[in-house]
């Protein structure tokens, strides 16, 4: 089990440490992944817009500027040429897609292993909550000088989408806000420290969904299906010798006697 020094939202640390949760802090560090998480986020944001005139795009250049033979200098059929001052370039870039993809459970061990690696190194603070009511970054700036976190790069996870705490850290260059769910591997990686809401680690591994009530109809069927069936033997236990008495009444008036047959 890993544990992290435990903060109150006013900045005072607790005597007992936070116990962060196994399912996303197990201790492993994969460092290929960690790479090819990195390298994919890095290409996929740039945009492939770069583009230069090759010289069949620069304008000019349809005479040739001297005969093939007889002046003395090099034969030259474009003054559009790649060597030439004002002409197209050669080999140059052209728009194109930079986007790579990695598997969803790939990029999530990425994720995990950034975790553990600023875990290693004590850089994951976890504090109770945020209690801002409005923007302030005067009060943002004095919690993190409080878990000495004063001028480093400091990448603050927040239980879900928290405004007041974005809009307080929005012109500080050395901070960012994200909430939980949404940093990357990347995100993780490149901040110093981490400092992390602890409703936002109890919510990985505590939460579950309310039950629904079960429906009146439902209940009247299995109450109907929950019956004993000795009732229904008995209703056609006495159903039978009624049947019974009503076929014999019938056969004894239905039946002749041998005089009257002849």
């Amino acid at each position: 089990m890993i544990e992290a020094p435990f903060y109150s939202a006013k900045g005072a640390k607790r005597a007992e440490a936070f116990a962060l949760p196994g399912e996303l802090f197990d201790g492993t560090v994969n460092e290929d992944v960690l790479h090819q998480a990195v390298k994919t986020y890095l290409a996929n944001q740039r945009q492939g817009t770069h583009k230069v005139k090759t010289r069949a795009e620069v304008s000019g250049g349809g005479r040739k500027p001297w005969k093939q033979k007889g002046t003395g200098r090099a034969r030259q059929g474009s003054n559009r040429a790649p060597h030439w001052r004002g002409g197209g370039i050669a080999f140059g870039p052209s728009p194109r897609d930079y986007r790579l993809d990695i598997p969803k459970k790939v990029r999530q061990l990425a994720r995990r292993s950034a975790l553990n690696a600023r875990a290693r190194e004590g850089m994951v603070h976890v504090i109770d909550t945020f209690t801002f009511e409005a923007p302030k970054t005067a009060t943002l700036l004095g919690l993190l000088g409080e878990l000495s976190l004063g001028g480093r790069k400091t990448l603050i996870l927040t239980d879900g989408a928290k405004s007041a705490v974005h809009l307080s850290a929005r012109n500080v260059p050395h901070l960012e806000v994200l909430p939980f769910a949404e940093a990357s591997a990347y995100d993780i990686l490149h901040a110093d420290a981490l400092v992390i809401e602890s409703g936002a680690l109890g919510a990985d591994t505590s939460a579950e969904k309310p039950l629904k009530p079960a429906k009146k109809v439902k209940a009247t069927k299995r109450a109907k299906a929950a019956k004993p069936k000795t009732a229904k033997r008995a209703k056609s236990a006495k159903a039978a010798p009624a049947k019974s008495t009503k076929s014999t009444k019938s056969t004894k008036s239905r039946t002749r006697t041998p005089k009257e047959t002849k």
